[in-house]
């Protein structure tokens, strides 16, 4: 690219959507320029709420914009595959929401549409790009407590849901490992890559998705992670990773924290905080500035979160629901 400003389409309208496009807006080498939904009154709506010139009640009328540059995919997460497949195909750049899709065959799908086409493509894994969890990795690989040893972090909803929700919907995909288990799973992998081992229980409902579910991880290394995700519990959203010679706690919202602390024997505890700069703990901003840094290099992936890394957590994640007996419609 050329051109500073990196012209964005919006995929879906709900809330998650909402809060992107809110970042967005408020990036001044970011425009979006067009919204699309299934139905063109959504659409509009949501152009009429952000100030978005266009508004589509189709998915392939945004796909098909030339203007567009990036598509921001943020339907629930069975219909990413092929929403984002249809932005692909049509030469757009891809933001996809996370889980990044039902599975890891579908994953694959993408990646390697991406990398056929030579397009642009991202996991909305915004965790992966936050200042701070960039700081806490980098002291980790900089020996700052040593060889790591445990991963912990859990991520909780407190709910109820009831069984027409999207949480506890099969067919959208729903369940707490998809929705939640994400983000320690891909805490977890952030520090460690992928595991050798993966072991896992679950409540499953009534309607075949898990509820609840406890995952440990293993590496060759002799690295341990227990992770824990549910919607049926408001968890503490916490995170701590223990080394040979030290720990870190992040005492809550782990995936955007506000702050973590430093433990190393012999030394008073340190704490490391965001930075007021970098706006308030839950702006999408970083992810967005990463994909336009990214499409404006000429990059087809990010660095921070890159597309191998991506298939490895949908790895663990099918490996956990393999384990835990919850399939979705279609699989096999």
């Amino acid at each position: 690219m050329t051109r500073d400003t990196v012209r964005w389409g919006i995929l879906a309208t709900g809330g998650i959507a909402a809060a992107f496009t809110a970042d967005l807006i408020d990036l001044p080498d970011a425009e979006v320029v067009a919204v699309a939904s299934r139905t063109e009154t959504a659409a509009k709506a949501f152009a009429e709420r952000f100030g978005i010139p266009r508004a589509y009640g189709d998915w392939a009328a945004l796909a098909d914009d030339e203007d567009v540059d990036v598509v921001y995919v943020a339907t629930p997460h069975a219909a990413h595959r092929t929403a984002a497949g249809l932005c692909l195909e049509a030469g757009r750049g891809v933001l996809c929401e996370k889980p990044f899709t039902l599975n890891v065959r579908e994953a694959g799908e993408l990646v390697d549409l991406a990398r056929d086409r030579g397009r642009f493509l991202m996991e909305a894994m915004w965790m992966y790009c936050n200042p701070l969890i960039r700081r806490l990795k980098a002291l980790v690989e900089d020996g700052a407590i040593g060889e790591v040893r445990t991963v912990q972090a859990d991520f909780g909803l407190e709910g109820p849901f009831p069984p027409s929700h999207r949480l506890r919907d099969p067919v959208q995909g729903g369940g707490a490992l998809l929705d939640l288990g994400v983000y320690p799973v891909s805490f977890a992998h952030l520090l460690l890559g992928e595991p050798d081992g993966v072991a896992a229980q679950a409540v499953v409902s009534a309607e075949g998705v898990d509820l609840q579910t406890a995952a440990a991880l293993s590496w060759d290394s002799g690295a341990l992670a227990a992770l824990h995700c549910s919607v049926v519990g408001g968890t503490g959203t916490s995170a701590s990773v223990t080394g040979s010679r030290g720990r870190i706690d992040i005492p809550n919202g782990f995936f955007h924290p506000d702050h973590f602390v430093l433990h190393r024997a012999g030394r008073d505890p340190e704490k490391f905080a965001a930075d007021p700069a970098d706006g308030p703990r839950s702006t999408m901003r970083h992810e967005a500035l990463e994909v336009m840094r990214a499409v404006r290099a000429g990059e087809t992936e990010s660095p921070l979160v890159p597309l191998d890394g991506t298939l490895a957590v949908m790895r663990t994640l099918d490996a956990v629901r393999d384990r835990i007996g919850v399939r979705y419609p279609g699989e096999s």
